[in-house]
């Protein structure tokens, strides 16, 4: 019980370091908060007047969508600090430190979740400035948030590992860049059916399509008719799908930070 007090002291501190960039970048954090703001504005006001959905209200659609390729953009940002911290020798730092081998870890991922749940927030706020509304009740409103947080959740330990692997600028440069192909390869924003065969099938397996659908219906958002076997299940593989990538990635990321130093 020592040892994990200590730990959950030193992962909190960690947590605290991020606290204080915000406060002495303020600039950072409040461009992160409105960057799907904007995306969001884009799609409600400039793009989505060319798009029909089921129910007629491409807003009522986009929301849930949104809420999904939010936490997935947060990718970049685990991986990109991350990767800031091993170029420049912090996460060496850290390491020669007594403190917690797993505060690092644990810290950066407590410090992204409270940033993710605030983006959350502020853009559920403006969901409801434009007309949206969550029409299930709030204990499926909150169920749908939980959905969302699972994924990111999971993608955390994705961008951990990739920051821990890839210190190469210009590979993270490309990684940041591949993060929008993902997000938009779903049915976040249109329906799969619109695709090429082969790429609707893709779109129809991604995780975020499957959170985003299971966030519409928890939400009493309309969607797409479910003509796939994914999208009949969204809800079970929102569920299943950030289960797998945490079983996968959390092993790899504690491996690769134990290897840091070989």
């Amino acid at each position: 019980m020592n040892r994990l007090t200590w730990a959950l002291a030193d992962g909190w501190t960690v947590t605290r370091r991020e606290f204080t960039h915000w406060s002495a970048n303020p600039g950072q954090l409040i461009a992160g908060l409105l960057f799907p703001v904007m995306v969001l504005l884009l799609f409600a006001y400039l793009l989505g007047g060319g798009i029909e959905v089921p129910g007629g209200d491409y807003r009522e659609f986009l929301m849930p969508g949104m809420f999904a390729m939010t936490m997935v953009f947060g990718l970049e940002g685990t991986f990109t600090a991350i990767g800031n911290d091993v170029t420049k020798g912090v996460t060496d730092r850290f390491r020669s430190l007594p403190m917690a081998s797993s505060a690092v870890v644990s810290g950066r991922a407590a410090a992204d979740m409270l940033t993710t749940v605030l983006s959350l927030a502020v853009l559920i706020v403006c969901g409801l400035a434009i007309g949206w509304s969550a029409d299930n009740g709030p204990g499926n409103a909150l169920a749908a948030v939980g959905l969302l947080l699972w994924l990111r959740f999971a993608l955390l330990w994705m961008g951990i590992w990739l920051g821990l692997k890839i210190r190469n600028p210009e590979a993270v440069m490309a990684l940041q860049i591949l993060v929008w192909p993902i997000g938009f390869l779903s049915n976040a924003l249109t329906s799969p059916a619109t695709m090429p065969g082969w790429l609707g099938a893709i779109a129809d397996w991604n995780p975020l399509s499957s959170t985003a659908a299971a966030a519409r219906e928890l939400f009493g958002n309309p969607g797409w008719p479910n003509d796939s076997w994914a999208a009949a299940h969204a809800l079970e593989l929102a569920l299943a799908w950030p289960l797998l990538i945490t079983a996968v990635f959390a092993p790899l990321s504690v491996r690769a930070y134990r290897n840091l130093s070989r």
